[in-house]
This record gives structure tokens, sequence and C-alpha cells, in this order.
């Protein structure tokens, strides 16, 4: 039940019935029809601010893809006070519809307490779980009712064993009975005496159907005629026993399932209390989701609970908007704001332009918001009304107006009287349907009332009296209904601030009254009345010419937030690529310099062992390290300021010419390839044996000069200054390293390996004996991996055979 309900909502005139109407269209089951049906406007702002949560919440589970089908639900309570019942017995529809609700609302529990990621942010999901946790555990109930009734409404065999027994039985005591009529059919036939060989039932016994003229031929129990009256239906002598025996078991059957009816309905009455409570969750489950449907497809935002402040942007009347769309128009959104200060509003302007449904869209929102709805609106701000009070004489055919001015006078005491200064009142056309005087000062004396009051008070009007008392009264508001003066129309737009001019006459006209009559009704009026319309229309005009430069404005600013933020993406999406591409820069500048600290380290290692040049190594280590600073500042201050763009002299550590079947070394693997292809300027396919691979240029440590050229020659060239402990011509082409370990052994082929290749040698021998061959195998296992090995043999038998390896050298 709804706490605190409002007694006094103006709910009729305010249509909330109809809206009721509306929203149900968006449940399914009878129970959530029926729990629509019930809600009522509430002044409990704690359960109001609950329902608002609980929609929301849901409107979150469904734009994440939540979904409940809630078909099949209904108000079990009934039934399950009769199940309560000691020795009461439901029929098994009953029974299964009972454990549809359960069976629901066990699933809804298992999705609120594991519901999707999305709807977890920000705690915004705990009014629905702590829903789902109302509901009791049912899954021991209904692991007992699993597999005993059929989705046709009938019980399983296997609903107990007794009842599985006794069918089986009647299946064999109906084909006993099938067979012994069929053999008594084929002897009949052969006389002509059956009128069809078919066995059929009558009264639940197995019977033949006879000829009428040859039935005395028949021994048995006639059961019936057919319709023609020409054949009738024997059940033979010899069956009659047969058929008691099947009507035994059939009556054994019908007391096994009273007895298991019983036994269910008596499980039914252990949870009766529980699936109660599940009931209640369930039909406010369906209601919070008939809600999330209804703003999702409404375009309706939660209303914000204030104190005293009423804002509505964007507001729209839900039945209208309904109306609208079948025809495919458009409803024109209401804007208002009123504030402590600001307790008054007269709304003035023409007819058929709106003040009516504004009135009724204030108050239907209201009423909406307190029963715990979203409203269709872009912003709402609302306070929590003890009463909404309204006096709306439809006279747009909304409803037919029935409405007297006596009945105007009782209402409108009635809601004097009853009003407090935490209502909304609402007073459509005050002061009419009586003498314009007299009903001007009548409407004058009313506001002046509920301004006192400190009612919420929105009065539609046109006399002008209550426009002047309106800008001449602290805390009142003037507002008008738009008018297009050029095509006599109403635009529907509220602005509030200035009165509005009724333009009755001018409407008379567009509606298609004579145009001598219009004319002669013009001349009549006063000539203040006449100034006073004039200068309203001038205002009216001018206000429109501001609100669309107002909009105008508001466009451009829009437009330059889109284009700022746009060239700050612009911005940042060039800062992070210029990043990227220094990056890059700097990963090749280090791959560079870590090339040339390991092939400086090892060309130190042979000289300290071979030459003892240590002296020489530190130099030239310094020498590089002073080189890598001053090309990583140059880095640096290019890419800052883009002088290196476009520049292959800005980067000095490339190689620069790379020629297809060059061979090359790779700074990132250390070894060898032969440039097979060129795909661009900074790009190559190389070959490594059997593999191919893409390198980029930085990748190229040096190019090793072509077939037939000396290495120590080609680096001469270049202006390196080698020099070595043996002349060329006397450089030793074998080793000798038996008797030496693993580790030895190769330390001293690495470097005569070295030694070998740098002086040209096309290949060398390596004499490590045969022993155990632990070291010929792991020396060929290195030999196989050198950069400067091409091939390793093993010797002819005269050569050494597996007591040496023949290593051949790469050009």
């Amino acid at each position: 039940m709804v706490p605190s309900p409002l007694q006094h909502s103006s709910s009729r005139v305010l249509e909330f019935e109809q809206f009721r109407d509306l929203l149900s269209a968006y449940v399914n089951s009878p129970l959530g029809k029926a729990r629509v049906a019930q809600l009522v406007p509430s002044s409990d702002r704690a359960w109001i601010d609950q329902q608002q949560q609980l929609a929301a919440e849901t409107r979150r589970f469904l734009t994440a893809g939540g979904r409940l089908e809630f078909s099949g639900l209904f108000d079990a309570r009934q039934l399950l006070s009769k199940s309560k019942i000691n020795g009461a017995v439901l029929e098994l529809e009953e029974i299964r519809d009972i454990l549809l609700v359960a069976d629901k609302a066990a699933e809804w529990r298992e999705m609120a307490l594991h519901p999707p990621d999305a709807v977890l942010k920000e705690n915004g999901w705990q009014g629905m779980q702590a829903l789902a946790l109302q509901i009791p555990d049912f899954s021991e109930m209904l692991r007992y009712f699993r597999n005993k009734i059929l989705p046709d409404g009938t019980l399983d065999d296997r609903a107990s064993s007794e009842l599985s027994r006794i069918r089986r039985e009647v299946e064999r005591q109906k084909r006993t009975i099938q067979e012994s009529l069929r053999g008594y059919l084929r002897r009949l036939a052969e006389g002509g005496a059956v009128q069809d060989e078919l066995v059929t039932i009558r009264g639940e016994r197995f019977v033949i159907p006879v000829k009428v003229e040859q039935r005395r031929r028949v021994q048995g129990v006639v059961h019936g005629s057919s319709s023609s009256g020409q054949t009738v239906y024997i059940e033979p002598l010899e069956t009659i026993e047969q058929n008691n025996d099947l009507v035994r078991l059939l009556e054994e059957e019908l007391a096994e399932i009273r007895r298991i009816l019983q036994e269910m309905t008596s499980r039914v009455g252990d949870q009766a209390d529980g699936i109660a409570a599940a009931t209640e969750v369930m039909s406010e489950v369906e209601l919070q989701f008939g809600k999330a449907r209804f703003g999702l497809d409404y375009d309706c935002v939660r209303p914000e609970l204030t104190e005293d402040f009423l804002e509505l942007r964007g507001a729209r009347h839900p039945l209208l908007e309904r109306n609208m769309r079948a025809k495919s128009g458009k409803v024109v959104p209401l804007t208002l704001e009123m504030d402590a200060q600001h307790r008054q509003l007269i709304i003035s302007g023409p007819n058929t332009g709106g003040k009516t449904v504004g009135l009724k869209t204030i108050g239907l929102l209201a009423l909406m918001a307190q029963a715990g709805v979203p409203v269709p609106a872009t912003t709402a701000r609302l306070p929590v009304f003890d009463a909404i009070l309204a006096d709306i004489g439809d006279y747009q055919s909304i409803e037919q107006n029935l409405s007297t001015f006596s009945a105007h006078v009782t209402n409108i005491d009635f809601i004097s009287r009853t009003a407090t200064a935490h209502s909304l009142v609402m007073l459509d056309e005050l002061g009419s349907a009586t003498d314009p005087e007299e009903g001007a000062a009548l409407a004058v004396a009313i506001a002046e009332h509920f301004q006192r009051i400190g009612a919420l008070t929105i009065i539609s009007t046109h006399h002008t009296s209550l426009k002047v008392y309106a800008a001449n009264s602290k805390g009142v508001l003037n507002a008008a209904v738009g008018f297009d003066e050029k095509t006599l129309r109403p635009t529907y737009e509220l602005q509030v601030g200035v009165p509005g001019a009724s333009a009755g006459i001018n409407i008379a006209h567009r509606l298609g009254l004579n145009d001598q009559i219009t004319d002669a009704a013009r001349a009549k009026l006063g000539t203040q009345t006449q100034d006073v319309a004039t200068f309203l229309d001038k205002l009216h005009t001018e206000l429109r010419e501001l609100e669309r430069e107002r909009r105008a404005t508001q466009d451009r600013e829009e437009a330059l937030g889109k284009e700022l933020k746009r060239l700050e993406a612009e911005g940042a999406q060039e800062q992070r690529t210029k990043t990227r591409e220094f990056e890059r820069k700097l990963d090749s500048l280090i791959r560079d310099f870590e090339y040339q600290i390991r092939e400086a380290v090892n060309a130190v290692q042979d000289r300290a062992a071979a030459q003892k040049l240590s002296k020489q190594a530190e130099q030239k280590i310094a020498k590089m390290r002073r080189e890598f600073k001053e090309q990583f500042d140059a880095s640096v201050v290019a890419h800052k300021t883009g002088a290196d763009r476009n520049d292959p002299n800005a980067r000095p550590h490339e190689v620069k010419h790379v020629s297809e079947g060059d061979t090359v070394k790779l700074k990132s693997l250390g070894r060898t390839a032969v440039i097979k292809r060129k795909i661009d300027e900074n790009n190559f396919e190389v070959e490594m044996g059997a593999m191919k691979m893409k390198i980029a240029r930085d990748d190229v440590a040096e190019v090793f000069p072509r077939s037939g050229t000396n290495p120590v020659a080609a680096a001469r060239a270049k202006g390196i200054t080698i020099s070595l402990k043996d002349d060329d011509a006397h450089a030793p082409t074998e080793i000798n390293v038996i008797g030496q370990n693993v580790d030895q052994a190769t330390q001293e082929v690495e470097k005569f390996l070295d030694r070998a290749f740098l002086a040209g040698m096309p290949r060398i021998r390596i004499v490590h004996g045969s022993g155990m061959g632990i070291l010929r195998k792991a020396l060929r296992q290195y030999l196989q991996k050198h950069p400067h090995v091409a091939n390793v043999t093993e010797p002819p038998q005269n050569e050494g055979g597996a007591g040496a390896t023949v290593v051949e050298l790469r050009e």
C-alpha cells in the first residue's frame, strides 16, 4: 500500500486515471496491471524518493540489456490461504499457476542478486537488491515439484512410483481388451454383423459398433447408439470382466492423483506465507519495470525533490504526446521556474493557445512525481505538495465541460479552505462565466487570498485586472502563451515575465468568422484597450526577436565550444604523434649505441687478450659516449623544433647507403643478413639463412664489403686503424685444443675464429681429438651458430676424421 496518499489530488480533473491506463500498457501480467491500478500519489517524501530510486535502477538494468518476462503472474493470495487449510486439495492447474509465481520470483531473486556490472556502478542497485532479498529461497520446494507437472497441466507419471505403476497397468489392460475385441470383430465381420471393424470407448468401457439389425447376434451390454440410429455400441460378454478391471485401475489412478494433489497442496501451504510475500514483491518489481519502460519511451527524468522550488524544463503532457505521436506530430514543451520569492503565476494569452494544457501538464507531472513515476521533461525539480487542488474548466474538449459558474465558485471555496502553504493550486479561466467587471474583481480577490496563504498558485485568465495585479504585486509573475501575429496562430510556448494578449477578435477571424463582424468588433474596442493590445503585440514581437537572437548566440557558443574541443583534440593527437616519433628516434639511437658498445666490448676483449690495447679501448668507449650524448641532445632539440623532419642527415647513426645484394649486420639480432629487396627509403627485405624478414634502415649496423674484399682492407678503407699480431700471410689455419675442457676450448676457438675472419681466410681446421665426443659435439654446436661461420664439416679419415672439424668462413 502507498503510505500517506494525497487526500486531495484533483486526479480526475488532471487525468491521472487516464495516465494510469497509459502506464498499464507497459506491464503484462494481471498482477502488474492490478498494481498499476492501485498507484496513487503520496505526500511521504521518503517513499517518493525510494520509488524514484527503484525506477531509476530498473531503467539502468534495462539499458544494460537486462530482461525479465512477467506473463503468467497473478494474485495467488486466495489460493494460498486455501492451501493452508488442513486436508485441502487444490486443482492441478491452480498448483501449477502458484508454482509459476514462485519460479518467476526465484528467477528474479537470482538476477537481482547477480546483476550486470553496468548497474552496480555508484551503488546503483541497492534498492532492487533489498527488494529481492524479501523473496525467500524456494529452491527446495521447486526441486520437489520438478518433473511432476507437465506443461499441459497434467500429472507426470513420475509424480509418484505408485502412479507410474498404476498407469502402466492401465495401458497393459487397455491393450489386452483391444486385442480381445479385435479378434471378436474379425469373427463377426465374416457374417457382416459389424458396422465398422474398430474398437471405440463409451463411458470408459471399450465397445464395438454393431449394425442395429444384427444386434441379437452379439451377446453383451448395449452402451448406446449412433446419432443416425443405424449402429449400436455393445460391450461383449467376454470383455465385461476385463473392462471392470480397467475401471478399477482408473479409480485407483484417481485416488492416487488425489493423494498426490493433497500432498502438493500441503507443500504449497508450508510455503504459503513466503509465496505471498514473493507475490507482493513481484507486483512491485513489475510496476518498476513498467515505469522504467515508460520513462525510456517518453524520455523521462527522475524528478529532484525540493523544499519550495519548482523548475520544469522541456516538460510535456504524456497523454497529449501519445495523441500527437499517433498523428506524427510533436508537443511543444513547457519551461517554468518558480522559487520561494515567486509563489504565484498569472498566465494570459489567446484562446486555443495552451493555457489549460499548461496547467494540466504542471499538475499531472506533480502527481506523477509524487506517485514515484519519472516525468517527461529534460529537467524536473518539484516540492512535495500536501495537496494538489485544481479548478479547471475544460474548454478545449480534452473532456466535455459541464461546469457552471456556481460549480466553479463552490469548488474554489473548497480549495480556499483546504489549501496550505505547501499546496499546489491551479485555477483555469478565473473570473469567467459571469459579468466581466465583477468576475475580474472576484478573480483578483481570489488570487490575493492564495497569495496570503503562501500556496504555490498558477492561474490562467483573460482579465486585464489580473495582469495588472501580477505586474504590481510582489512575488507574482506574469506569463503569456505565445501567439504569432503574422499567421494568427498560437505557438504554445510559455513566456514568463510578460502578460499575453487574448487576441480573441484575431482568433475569431482565423476561425472563419464573418469579416464584417470582426471589423465591427475592432471598431467598438475602446482606445485604451486597443493601445494595450498594440503594446502587448509589439512587446511579444520584440521578445520573439530577442529569443531568436539568444538562441542564435547560444548556437554560436555551442559551435565555438565544439570547435575548441576539436582543436584541443587535434592538438593532443599531434602531440601524441610527435611523442611517438621522438620515442622511435630515441629507441633507434639507443639500439645503435648498444650495438656500438657491444662491438667495442668485443674488440676490447680481443685486444686485451691478443694485443693488450686496453687504453685505446677505453678511449674509444669514452669517444662513443660523447658522440651518443651529442646525438641524443641533437635529436631532442631537433625533434622539439621540428628541424629533423624529413632530413636524413639529421640521423647520423643511420647507414646511408644500402643496396640490394649487400651483406649487412643487424643491431637487433647481432647477425648478418643479405638485402634482397628495397621496400622504400627506410625499409628493406632481408634474407638470413632460410628466413626472410622486414627490417628498418636504423636496424642496419654496418654494410659488409662485397665478395672478394678482405675485411681488414675494407675496414682500413673506412679509416679504421687495425693492426694484427701476425701478418695475413703467416696467420695459422689450424688450432689444437686437445686436453682442454669445453669452456677453455670454446674461448680459444672464438679468438682464433675472429683472427682468421679478419685475415680473410676461407677456412680453418680445429683439432679436438675423438675421446668420448663431448668436446667435439660442444664445439660443433657453437660453430654452427657463429655469425662468421658458413659451414661446419668433418674432414676425411686421412685428415683427422672425427678428431677434427673443418670450418668454412663467410666471405
